[in-house]
């Protein structure tokens, strides 16, 4: 009788984790970037397949649309844009149905970043109470609250994978150079991670697994226009320089689902495209490839499936060991 019941634990097993890994190829085929272009002629949000094929428009209005973020189901995409007159985030479907918007604050309102639990949005507001601070409020827009309380200009928030931290890019007064900062996500025990008194460390973006922050470093010289993609641990240690030889601007880097390749925008062939590369900045690819046009802002979706964070593993795995016992 025991056997019995062991082999049929181990075919409900095994049916259960043949399902789990279906389900995690088809989310993985169907990872797709969303990114900003003005090939239309107005800067909108369009996405495409991880290679560059098949874009598609999601919004069009007048007004400036910018700065995807992509929820965890990848069911919806908050955004910041100008259309009520000045920057507000919204929030619309993935195929960019039914717009909302979420902040309508005369205070400009930008940089939105969901949490890894879709519960909360977190984006940087000036205006609200003085100067440039992070602010976070739930996913409907309600109970703004602002987690950044110095004299610094606070910009650029991204969600740590396990929803413990928030990066951020900071700089005071009208210094030049500016750093990267984490945070817990109450805003307390700010930390600087870069440090930098020669360069502006900006666009912070976490690797999916929670053990690697990209970011874009360049110059305070602001007449040298060359930027690169670097790469550090989450403490601040160890950064390498990914781009290092290519000339021109690189910058807002996006990570892959996986965590093997991340995504970003350059102008070295002479026009601002989308390019991906390997995590260690090999193999760069030029997505877009359109002269006629600017690209920028590159989000990738990344499926609660795809990689657990840092020290996690999947609730559903533990379940299939445990009743294959």
């Amino acid at each position: 009788m025991q056997r019995k019941c062991n082999r049929a634990h181990f075919i409900l097993a095994s049916i259960v984790f043949f399902s789990l890994t279906v389900l995690m190829i088809g989310i993985d085929a169907q990872a797709r970037i969303a990114f900003v272009s003005d090939r239309d002629g107005n800067l909108e949000i369009y996405v495409m397949d991880t290679d560059g094929g098949n874009p598609q428009q999601l919004t069009n209005n007048p007004a400036p649309d910018r700065r995807p973020s992509w929820s965890p189901d990848g069911e919806r995409i908050a955004f910041e844009s100008e259309r009520d007159g000045n920057l507000e985030i919204y929030v619309m479907d993935a195929d960019g149905g039914n717009p909302r918007n979420l902040t309508n604050h005369p205070a400009d309102d930008l940089y939105p970043s969901w949490s890894p639990d879709g519960k909360r949005i977190v984006f940087r507001s000036s205006g609200r109470e003085g100067n440039w601070g992070i602010y976070v409020m739930e996913a409907d827009g309600d109970n703004p609250l602002k987690l950044t309380k110095n004299q610094r200009a606070d910009w650029q928030p991204s969600w740590s994978p396990n929803g413990e931290q928030i990066v951020f890019s900071a700089k005071s007064g009208r210094e030049a150079h500016g750093d990267i900062y984490v945070m817990d996500t109450n805003g307390r025990h700010p930390r600087n991670l870069t440090k930098s008194h020669h360069r502006a460390d900006y666009y912070p973006s976490w690797s999916p697994n929670g053990k690697r922050i990209a970011f874009t470093s360049r110059a305070t010289d602001w007449h040298n226009l060359r930027s690169d993609i670097y790469v550090m641990d989450v403490d601040g240690g160890n950064p390498r320089n990914l781009t290092k030889g290519h000339h021109g601007a690189d910058f807002y880097p996006s990570w892959s689902t996986n965590g093997k390749q991340i995504a970003f925008v350059s102008d070295r062939d002479g026009n601002r495209d989308i390019y991906v590369m390997d995590a260690d900045g090999g193999n760069p690819q030029n997505l877009t490839k359109n002269s006629l046009a600017a690209e920028s802002h590159p989000a990738w979706f990344r499926s609660a499936f795809s990689v657990a964070p840092a020290g996690k593993t999947f609730t559903m795995w533990g379940w299939v060991k445990r009743i294959a016992r």
